[in-house]
C-alpha cells in the first residue's frame, strides 16, 4: 500500500471536493469506507439530491483528503473520479459503511427511511 492511500486507514472522515461548472471546488467532510479487496476504491453515501451528488454528475472528478469530523485536514489531498453506484455495487458499498461506523450508520439509515429520503452511494477512485 502507497503512502498516498496510508493516510486513509485509521480515518473515519475524509474531505470530498467536488467542482463547480466555474472549476470553485467545494469540500464537504463525509464517511467513507474502503474496499478491501481494492484499496484505491472508497464508498461514501449522501443523499440522492445532495449538491455533491449534483456536481459529481457533472464532473467526476474529484480530491479526496484525511479529515476530521469539521473537515480539518489530517493529510494530503489526492486526485480521484467519483461516480454514482447502483445493484450490487450499492449494497456492497452500504455495508462496507455499516460495518465501519455500526449503530450509528443503522440509525441514520433507520431516520433516512423514515424520512423518505433516498439514498445514493458514490464510489470514488484514488489515481
Amino acid at each position: 500500500m502507497t503512502d498516498t492511500l496510508a493516510q486513509f486507514v485509521r480515518a473515519k472522515y475524509f474531505n470530498l471536493e467536488t467542482f463547480r461548472k466555474t472549476g470553485v471546488g467545494v469540500r464537504t467532510p463525509v464517511w467513507f469506507a474502503a474496499d478491501a479487496g481494492a484499496p484505491e476504491v472508497f464508498y461514501v453515501y449522501s443523499e440522492a439530491d445532495a449538491g455533491k451528488v449534483k456536481r459529481i454528475r457533472n464532473n467526476p472528478h474529484v480530491r479526496v483528503a484525511p479529515c476530521d469530523m469539521r473537515g480539518n485536514l489530517r493529510g494530503a489531498w489526492v486526485d480521484a473520479r467519483a461516480r454514482i453506484v447502483d445493484g450490487g455495487e450499492f449494497d456492497k458499498g452500504q455495508n462496507l459503511l455499516r460495518r465501519k461506523y455500526g449503530w450509528m450508520k443503522i440509525v441514520g439509515d433507520f431516520f433516512s427511511r423514515l424520512l423518505k429520503h433516498k439514498q445514493t452511494v458514490l464510489r470514488v477512485t484514488v489515481g
